[in-house]
């Protein structure tokens, strides 16, 4: 049998056979072409459009970040502090890269004040970012960090301190977690306040970590400073007053609004209840409501003065004319309006001084409604202040042509319209300033605005003199008097309106300004349901009226313009008077 020679791999018959040369030459140049393209790419991109190799690169390692704007400060008239920005730290994290061991995830939550629980299910999160917790105090922050807890990442921001605490609570307001205005001025004024924040590019290590500032791109602009037309002695003063009779008489809420009567700015404006913008937990809507912009309420005998301007400027009297409040009692239709007690005939003086509903009523039924209404509507009942206050009410003032006889004769002494207590505030500036209205401010300014004029400088006189004796030892506001000045105002007490129907619950209040020979401030005071067994605006307002004002008048160095004589022997010596 023939033995068959083995074939060797070079003699394999699959190779001898010949390959095409343009196959050869087809793969070389493929190969060439290749390689061209390739350089030419790498010479295109590093050469001359480097910017895509240098973004790809930088966002490896390179940040934008946003860089706070500070919030500006809100301060008084006299440049103390009511709110300002404090550094603070936020805590949060990167679920995926926040790998901690049970004694860290215990530390860690130690530290933000959190259940270990809820700290466990944010770091659980699928997103890629999460906070953790919020303005938290520098030395805490820096605690967390001393950690050196992967994923765990802090940032700057600010947080909002209110030095005045509870005294300014309702005129400040407050921010939200965010910085941004949430009440009262911080709201009025966010976009002010706000400013806007900038940014810039750093470089951070493969924890997270900035390690180099590289460039500001875009610097943040600060927030603009406020400064109010308040000042806090004074606003502390209308508060510890308040607060005290709030007390006093076991009322259910209350109110003070103190304005310049030159320039129209509001010195103090307090509420009580209030709350604390510094430690918000459990605050309730009744705490928050700015109650002298936001609450309406019948104004009652307040309202009168301004019938007997309107009457007094009109010619329709004087004021010695008489008026025959006969028995104390009137009645129009059904209805029967009474005073207190009979005072049978008074002169247009005493009918304010004794604050008579029938002699008021026989001043107003003679003029139409249209003409009360007119006069009301000027003075900016029914109309917002435009202040800028969130919730601001207008109050309550309808028209003229829907009004009955009774209830013209009622709206003369302040039943059936209603008003904020910051309008009656603003509406008794005619008195102060000679007949003009001004517009209020919240912001302080260098010079009285242009205003508006209501009544002839002499009715308006004439009117002060007759509140003059309103708060003299025979008007119905005794107790509104203080050593060293002379005092005028109007106490007012009107029943409260549930259900549309009035119930035995009042809200008893006081306006009034000093020195009369030349007034400064007007002073007015609401004290919601006194229940400790006195309600009239006399006994419950007109003391707290007398401290502010007493108090605010000191404090601004206003010269007296009565002799200084005890209140007690003051007293004393009308009682002789009388009895001669």
């Amino acid at each position: 049998m023939r033995r068959q020679r083995p074939v060797t791999f070079n003699h394999n018959p699959l190779l001898e056979k010949g390959l095409p040369a343009w196959r050869a030459r087809f793969v070389l140049l493929a190969l060439l072409l290749g390689s061209a393209a390739l350089v030419g790419r790498a010479a295109w991109l590093q050469g001359f459009n480097h910017e895509f190799l240098q973004a790809q690169g930088e966002s490896r390692y390179s940040r934008v970040i946003p860089v706070p704007a500070t919030r500006g400060r809100i301060t008084d008239r006299n440049g103390d502090v009511i709110a300002v920005s404090t550094p603070v730290r936020s805590i949060w994290a990167i679920p995926g890269d926040a790998r901690l061991t049970p004694a860290q995830t215990r530390q860690l939550a130690e530290l933000l004040e959190m259940n270990v629980a809820d700290l466990n299910r944010r770091l659980d999160s699928e997103r890629d970012f999460v906070y953790l917790r919020r303005q938290l105090s520098p030395e805490t922050a820096r605690r967390i960090a001393d950690l050196g807890l992967p994923g765990i990442h802090q940032h700057q921001e600010y947080r909002r301190y209110y030095p005045g605490g509870e005294v300014m609570a309702h005129v400040v307001g407050f921010t939200g977690v965010e910085d941004s205005g949430q009440e009262g001025i911080e709201l009025a004024f966010d976009a002010e306040l706000k400013g806007r924040p900038g940014s810039r590019r750093v470089i951070r290590d493969r924890r997270g970590q900035i390690i180099e500032d590289v460039e500001s791109i875009r610097p943040p602009r600060d927030g603009k400073d406020i400064v109010l037309a308040m000042d806090n002695r004074i606003q502390f003063l209308a508060y510890s007053a308040l607060r005290q009779a709030m007390q006093q008489h076991s009322a259910k809420a209350g109110g003070v609004v103190v304005l310049d009567a030159r320039t129209g700015e509001v010195l103090a404006l307090v509420n009580a209840p209030t709350f604390n913008p510094n430690n918000r937990t459990g605050l309730s809507g009744a705490q928050l409501r700015n109650r002298v912009l936001t609450d309406v309420f019948e104004p009652g005998s307040t309202i009168k003065p301004f019938i007997g301007a309107l009457a007094l400027e009109r010619g329709k009297v004087r004021p010695d004319t008489t008026i025959d409040t006969e028995s104390g009692r009137m009645t129009i239709g059904r209805a029967t309006i009474s005073d207190v007690r009979r005072y049978g005939v008074l002169t247009v003086s005493q009918v304010i001084e004794k604050s008579s509903n029938v002699g008021t009523v026989k001043m107003a039924m003679n003029f139409a409604p249209e003409e009360m209404w007119s006069l009301f509507d000027e003075l900016g009942f029914g109309t917002q202040l435009d202040l800028g206050f969130p919730g601001e009410a207008a109050g309550r003032l309808r028209p003229a042509k829907s009004w009955r006889p009774i209830e013209q004769a009622t709206m003369a002494y302040g039943h059936g319209m209603s008003s904020t207590l910051t309008q009656l505030a603003r509406a008794y500036l005619v008195f102060a300033r000679d007949g003009e209205l001004l517009p209020l401010s919240l912001t302080r300014v260098e010079s009285a605005p242009a205003g508006s004029r209501v009544f002839s400088v002499e009715t308006a006189r004439m009117m002060r003199a007759m509140l003059e004796n309103a708060a003299g030892p025979h008007g119905t506001a005794p107790k509104a008097r203080i050593e060293g000045y002379r005092v005028a105002g109007k106490t007012g007490t009107a029943h409260k309106l549930e259900g549309g129907k009035y119930v035995s619950k009042y809200v008893s209040s006081f306006v009034g300004f000093a020195p009369v020979s030349d007034p400064r401030l007007i002073v007015a005071v609401m004290i919601d349901e006194p229940s400790a067994g006195q309600h009239y605006g006399g006994a419950v307002s007109a003391p707290v009226f007398a401290r502010i004002m007493e108090g605010s008048l000191r404090s601004l160095g206003v010269a007296p313009d009565a002799p200084l004589v005890p209140l007690h022997l003051a007293n004393r010596v009308e009682e002789q008077k009388g009895n001669m």
